[in-house]
């Protein structure tokens, strides 16, 4: 790959505020059961937040509804087989059946069956459908799913509590529309090894997935020596991180490598997964990032899309399992920085949303933190720069400098300058 490859970015794309939110009801269909660490109240708790600071209301914003993805177009990342064995999961079935589900990864306590997966699962791809034909189409220029970001899913299998692949259905989506290049941004603690799966061998599609290393965490891939299959080399870009990565590190990594591949790679369309399970009370990961490090980097993902490709930009959810105390915060600032100003961290979050967050917390039977009462942490950022200078005996520099070794000459880049 490289970077003289791309054709220039198509026109501009709606108005400059334009923006689209995928929202239904349904979403909180897909729900694997109240044990299970992806409660629905994260998506309903986003959702009540982002109304009741007003940022539904915004001008240039549309709220659109999420169809259900239809077979074909789940068929364009998944096996036919894999789709009706969802089905099979879907409808009442005898439990004799569940070992032939497990060679799907569908049963036991990560993707446990339940009624009406396929329809659920299928919805939040058509949510991402839908966002991107509202790009490609031209009436905005960008679009949230925060119900999107099913990463995990893989052509044949269900993994890591994600059914069907979203993100690449949908990129999979905008390339058979005549996109020349989409670049998908993935800054979940967890590797996005779906997406890059689904991807592996499509030249027009990179994937650049920043994430907590495969040696410490599931799903144990996504190391820097991936960089692609044959037909696409350079077309996976892999950053794995130490445990306990903190707020300043972290977005110093991405910082160090993000924007200036992305001016190298010159995508038509930038797609974002803003998985919130980085924070550092998050139960699943070992992360110590705030909602401070969260927000500044979804305002940095927007003006790389607003540098390179005329602004045109799907931002999906992803993982995050503090389902009350981060993800309604952290997906509310999403919604904010792609319709318009980004929320002040030390804004205090409304009334009208602590009112219905309690009764919304006790029907399920959560507790909000009395401290997490603004839509920040009060931990203002001190990022030491990439062009501040390479620590050697840092390991999380040293993470970086692999990375971009590995991965800025194939794109013409130097990996010891900026």
């Amino acid at each position: 790959m490289h970077a003289d490859d791309a054709t220039a970015p198509p026109p501009a794309a709606g108005t400059a505020d334009s923006c689209a939110v995928v929202w239904d009801d349904a979403f909180a269909q897909y729900d694997f059961g109240p044990y299970h660490p992806m409660s629905p109240v994260r998506l309903t708790l986003t959702r009540d937040l982002a109304r009741a600071a007003g940022l539904l209301d915004r001008p240039g914003v549309t709220v659109i509804d999420a169809p259900v993805a239809s077979q074909e177009q789940l068929a364009s990342v998944h096996d036919a087989a894999y789709i009706e064995a969802v089905r099979r999961a879907s409808a009442p079935h005898d439990l004799a059946t569940d070992d032939e589900l497990i060679a799907y990864g569908i049963g036991g306590d990560d993707v446990p069956a339940f009624l009406g997966m396929h329809e659920a699962s299928a919805r939040i791809a058509g949510g991402s459908l839908a966002a991107i034909d509202a790009i490609l189409t031209g009436s905005v220029r960008r679009a949230v799913n925060v119900a999107g970001g099913m990463h995990h899913a893989r052509p044949g299998r269900a993994s890591g509590f994600c059914v069907y692949n979203d993100a690449a259905i949908a990129i999979r989506h905008a390339l058979d529309a005549g996109e020349q290049r989409v670049l998908y941004a993935d800054v979940d603690v967890h590797h996005g090894d779906g997406v890059e799966t689904a991807l592996w061998d499509e030249p027009r599609a990179i994937t650049l997935s920043v994430h907590e290393s495969g040696e410490h965490l599931f799903p144990g891939t996504g190391f820097v020596q991936d960089t692609g299959g044959q037909k696409a080399p350079g077309s996976a870009i892999n950053l794995p991180l130490p445990p306990r990565t903190d707020a300043d590190g972290w977005v110093r990594a991405i910082r160090a490598t993000v924007p200036a591949l992305a001016r190298a790679i010159r995508p038509n369309l930038l797609v974002t997964q803003h998985g919130a399970d980085t924070h550092r009370v998050d139960p699943l990961a070992d992360f110590t990032v705030s909602l401070e490090a969260q927000r500044e980097v979804m305002i940095l993902m927007r003006e790389i899309a607003e540098e390179v490709c005329e602004g045109r930009w799907l931002a999906l959810g992803g993982g995050g399992y503090a389902v009350v105390d981060v993800v309604p915060r952290s997906w509310a600032h999403l919604i904010a920085v792609a319709t318009g100003e980004p929320v002040d961290p030390d804004e205090p979050l409304p009334q009208a949303y602590l009112d219905a967050d309690a009764r919304v917390r006790e029907a399920h039977g959560l507790s909000l933190d009395p401290a997490m009462r603004t839509f920040g942490e009060g931990r203002p950022l001190a990022v030491r720069d990439w062009e501040a200078g390479f620590d050697p005996e840092d390991p999380l520099d040293r993470a970086v400098q692999a990375t971009r070794r590995a991965v800025f000459p194939e794109w013409g880049l130097d990996p010891f300058h900026d």
